[in-house]
């Protein structure tokens, strides 16, 4: 059960062509139903990044660092960096939804200078995870950051369908950093969505 919690919405080494179309919207996102409980990303939160966002009520982060004692349940060390690695960006971070009463993740990706825009991140961020398909983007703005979001859908033989999934990419002098939002399934990536505008309304770079 760890290691599925740990590897839904995570990449599985392939891709299945997808479909994509490329929006540009300005503006940010257009949920404010989440209540914010605090900030993430500062130096004294659970995870110490390069952007800072708010947290929605029930969520609890943890910097990935937590998830190693997966590697006790039989997990090898390059099934692991498989992953914690998605395209250029590595797993950094998560804020889990169960404590709200939602199964699914906010995962924090960052990679290193130099890997790229926002928009050719989140693609190779994209590219790199299993069965995507109709993937739309678009650009945001938010708090002097300038960012690209991609809305999709996932198709898991691991998980029995389809869901969707969220991610979006912003570059900081410290490197990209992607946040991603997935669930087991669609319903549930719908509750959670609020979460993830609320963290991309907040979104600041440190």
């Amino acid at each position: 059960m760890a290691l599925l919690a740990l590897s839904a919405g995570l990449p599985a080494g392939c891709r299945v062509s997808a479909r994509s179309a490329d929006v540009t919207v300005s503006g940010q996102g257009s949920s404010g139903a989440a209540q914010r409980a605090g900030t993430v990303g500062t130096a004294g939160s659970a995870c110490a990044l390069p952007v800072t966002f708010g947290i929605a009520t029930g969520w609890a982060a943890k910097p990935v660092d937590g998830l190693a004692a997966v590697a006790s349940h039989g997990v090898d060390g390059d099934t692991m960096d498989g992953l914690l690695r998605q395209g250029p960006v590595t797993l950094v971070c998560e804020l889990d939804a169960r404590p709200a009463g939602v199964v699914g993740f906010l995962r924090v990706w960052t990679g290193k200078p130099g890997s790229g825009d926002a928009r050719a991140v989140l693609r190779a961020f994209v590219a790199a995870e299993d069965g995507t398909g109709r993937a739309a983007y678009r650009s945001f703005t938010s708090g002097g950051l300038s960012g690209v979001r991609v809305d999709y859908v996932r198709t898991s033989e691991l998980l029995g369908g389809s869901a969707k999934e969220s991610a979006l990419a912003v570059v900081t002098r410290h490197g990209p950093v992607v946040l991603h939002l997935g669930g087991l399934d669609s319903a549930e990536h719908d509750e959670m969505l609020p979460a993830f505008e609320l963290a991309q309304d907040t979104l600041r770079s440190r």
